[in-house]
């Protein structure tokens, strides 16, 4: 036989090594394996901005891309509302009590973007969240601390965010590896959220855009 088949067979037998290696030091998953895949379109969602301007003015949806950004300044989402400047995918249509519920996303945020969440839990009690995703100065955090991800600035990155409603807990994946698995705050009504929410030593303008936004549940 020839030298190109015993090349073929050792590239293999390298590939299976490395992977057995990769999964034995917890290396990238598939958090959705055993989930199912929910129908997901505009009738499940809706767009939070701050109230005085339309939709369009802080929110673009392009070539299969979300892109969601707010200013400091900016006023909040309703005009008695104590809460801070956002601009925010809504997933309403998959409100849930119980169950364990998933989401998936491609994420970008661009350098400078800080002070901000670009994704929640909500429904909690007696807090408003379950989880928030912070981003300062580039590092991405479970609320302030810990942090999940050092530097996390203009590139995509797969997001997965498992909640186990009945468990009370919720486990976060980035590109395939876990990274966090913390217990519930609570609650009996929970939604997914994504984009931009001004947080404390906000930047100016923050911008998160998204991307194969899925809604998962195990059944």
């Amino acid at each position: 036989m020839g030298s190109s088949f015993y090349h073929n067979i050792i590239c293999s037998l390298l590939v299976v090594v490395l992977a057995s290696i990769q999964l034995a030091i917890g290396g990238p998953t598939d958090p959705t394996d055993g989930f199912v895949e929910l129908p997901f379109n505009t009738s499940f969602y809706h767009i939070q901005k701050p109230y005085d301007i339309p939709v369009d003015q802080r929110h673009s949806f392009i070539d299969g891309i979300h892109k969601l950004w707010v200013y400091s300044t900016d006023k909040p989402l309703a005009k008695n509302s104590p809460t801070n400047s956002r601009t925010e995918i809504i997933i309403q249509g998959y409100n849930y009590s119980s169950g364990i519920w998933q989401f998936e996303g491609y994420g970008f945020v661009p350098n400078g973007t800080s002070g901000v969440c670009i994704m929640q839990v909500f429904g909690a009690s007696p807090h408003a969240t379950t989880l928030m995703l912070r981003l300062f100065n580039g590092t991405l955090s479970y609320y302030r601390a810990p942090v999940l991800v050092s530097n996390i600035y203009d590139r995509w990155f797969r997001l997965n965010v498992i909640h186990d409603a009945d468990a009370s807990k919720v486990t976060v994946y980035i590109d395939g590896v876990q990274v966090i698995e913390a217990p519930g705050r609570g609650g009996k009504f929970h939604y997914f959220k994504c984009g931009v929410y001004s947080q404390p030593d906000a930047s100016y303008y923050m911008e998160s855009r998204w991307k194969g936004i899925k809604i998962l549940k195990k059944m």
